[in-house]
């Protein structure tokens, strides 16, 4: 990230400088050109006016080329200052967050498991209040752990890799899903083919899941989902026809928390664990309009390799 930095601010710089030296090039000429401007129409004059800028061409590379070498040791330490803050921030963060949610996931456990023991032995006006602390418990729960992931660094140290058919893991989440799909009157569309990836399957299948969850939330009528390969890598594609993602939130919409303001449910983090859980894998995942009109998600990952 600091070399990038970095670099970016060199080529600022070779940008002005550049701009620079054509003016000073071009100021050169002319007043060379103005001084021989009586005997430009000769052989002698016309050599010597290319002979004096080629001197005076030599003379700014000269000049910029140190330049330019003290200027990229100068970018890269104002990167490293200025970078260096902000990444050590973030790792805080990262470890508060990764802290905090380990320390929640217990009490929240307990608190889930006391309301399911006592609603067995509630009155019936209590039972549903026992139950909706329960859910509630569980809920924060499954925000917990996915704030615990989110906090890791994606990366296949933190996966258990092993070589699995998309195409399965597809059709199992498809068919979970089925039943909140009819409870908002969306057709569940399947088309898969085999696609195989090293990969860990209980984070694919989160994947899956949050991609076809956020689809049906979003979809007026119908969501399609498909797996397949092509060559090296390997395919999720979820389309629905809802109202589709703004080009200018597309890049927001993995984002953890980010929610547009059309969108009043969900937690904000289930496309964020999707990028998570691609990034992790080697891959990544993108959004587009589908054909229906709504938002087109494709989670692309490497293809299993023999070797």
């Amino acid at each position: 990230m600091i070399l990038r930095a970095a670099l970016y601010y060199s080529l600022v710089f070779v940008g002005v400088l550049v701009a620079l030296d054509a003016g000073a090039y071009a100021f050169m000429h002319a007043e060379f050109a103005s001084y021989l401007s009586p005997a430009l129409g000769t052989p002698e004059a016309a050599a010597g006016m290319s002979a004096a800028m080629r001197r005076v061409a030599v003379t700014i590379l000269a000049i910029d080329l140190p330049l330019i070498a003290v200027v990229g040791v100068a970018s890269w330490f104002l990167a490293r200052a200025s970078i260096t803050p902000l990444a050590a921030a973030r790792e805080r963060e990262r470890i508060f967050a990764a802290d905090a949610a380990h320390e929640l996931r217990s009490p929240l456990t307990a608190i889930a498991g006391i309301a399911q023991a006592a609603r067995s032995q509630a009155d019936p006006a209590s039972k549903a209040e026992f139950e909706r602390i329960s859910h509630a418990a569980l809920e924060a729960s499954e925000l917990v752990s996915d704030l615990l992931t989110l906090a890791r660094s994606p990366g296949r140290s933190v996966l258990q890799c092993e070589p699995v058919d998309l195409a399965a893991i597809v059709t199992a989440c498809a068919r979970a899903l089925e039943g909140r799909a009819a409870t908002r009157n969306v057709r569940l569309e399947v088309d898969v083919s085999s696609a195989i990836v090293d990969g860990d399957e209980r984070r694919l299948r989160e994947l899956v899941h949050n991609l076809l969850e956020n689809a049906i939330r979003h979809a007026r009528s119908s969501v399609a989902v498909s797996s397949h390969q092509n060559g090296r890598t390997c395919s999720i594609v979820v389309d629905d026809d809802g109202e589709g993602v703004a080009p200018e939130e597309r890049e927001r919409i993995f984002e953890r928390f980010y929610r547009s303001s059309e969108d009043e449910s969900g937690t904000g983090l289930g496309l964020a664990i999707v990028q998570w859980i691609a990034l992790a894998h080697h891959g990544n995942v993108s959004v587009d309009r589908a054909a229906a009109g709504g938002a087109r998600f494709v989670a692309s990952l490497p293809a299993h390799s023999p070797s």
